[in-house]
């Protein structure tokens, strides 16, 4: 295959999860051969959040992102915050996230999922941090907490969004950049195409969330960092720009949002 030369910031995936992280050098140069060049390691819950922290430590292209996502949340107590409010104190950590609402699968009662959700922004807000946030099937009540909680004053991005174009420009006025994962490649997912559309470059991330969301033309495998490729390619397309506009455009706008706090990590 003949690769195009572009520079690539995956924003949100998960080689801390236990089908990587016994080989994560391997997936690093694969990802650096497809010019996925950073990545954020996303945790879930205490132990995930320990290997995100630990690799980017380990390794200078990554960082991590870390929080309580909320199908993990029949774990969360108060020993739990403790642990994270310590590990949110790591030079390596840009953003707290995984965090937010999911009904899809309802493992936590939702009035739960909403409290933690507010609690775990506060902290963001306290420590200055940015947010990455998780939404299945709870759009109106992300989207009603996220501005009871006044995110556009700590900013985040809305993880693999995968809702229309009027959801994507209330997201962007409360603040939020997006971030569209392979989901944005599949033929019949015309509601998120609509929403990148309408997606400035400069408030618009990729991303792979992998092990998931593997885009064309891999759907159906499993995915890897490497094919944030894939996805930057499929957007230029559907937006009519070259791939290293949306390269360069996504790679800006992650960048931004997830300084490091210290680049020697």
């Amino acid at each position: 295959m003949q690769l195009q030369k572009l520079t690539i910031y995956d924003s949100h995936t998960h080689l801390n999860d236990d089908v990587f992280y016994n080989d994560v050098a391997a997936y690093l140069a694969r990802a650096a051969h497809f010019g996925v060049v950073r990545m954020n390691m996303v945790g879930s819950n205490t132990k995930l959040n320990a290997r995100a922290i630990k690799l980017a430590h380990q390794y200078s292209q990554l960082a991590a992102v870390i929080g309580w996502h909320p199908e993990d949340l029949v774990n969360y107590d108060e020993q739990a915050e403790e642990t994270l409010i310590r590990q949110l104190a790591d030079p390596a950590v840009v953003a707290v996230g995984e965090i937010g609402l999911d009904y899809y699968w309802n493992a936590v009662p939702r009035e739960e999922q909403q409290r933690v959700f507010a609690r775990q922004l506060a902290i963001a807000h306290d420590l200055h941090l940015p947010v990455v946030i998780h939404c299945r099937e709870a759009i109106e009540d992300a989207y009603r907490i996220l501005k009871v909680n006044h995110v556009g004053d700590y900013g985040g991005v809305m993880h693999s969004f995968a809702e229309n174009a009027e959801w994507a420009k209330r997201f962007l006025d409360l603040g939020m950049d997006l971030s569209y994962s392979g989901v944005v490649t599949f033929n019949k997912a015309v509601d998120v195409q609509a929403a990148a559309k309408v997606t400035p470059l400069d408030r618009l991330m990729v991303e792979t969330d992998a092990p998931y969301l593997t885009p064309m033309p891999y759907r159906g495998k499993q995915n890897e960092p490497a094919f944030t490729y894939f996805t930057v390619l499929g957007l230029a397309d559907l937006l009519n720009e070259t791939p290293a506009t949306i390269a360069n455009a996504s790679y800006q706008t992650a960048d931004r949002l997830f300084r490091r706090k210290n680049a020697e990590n």
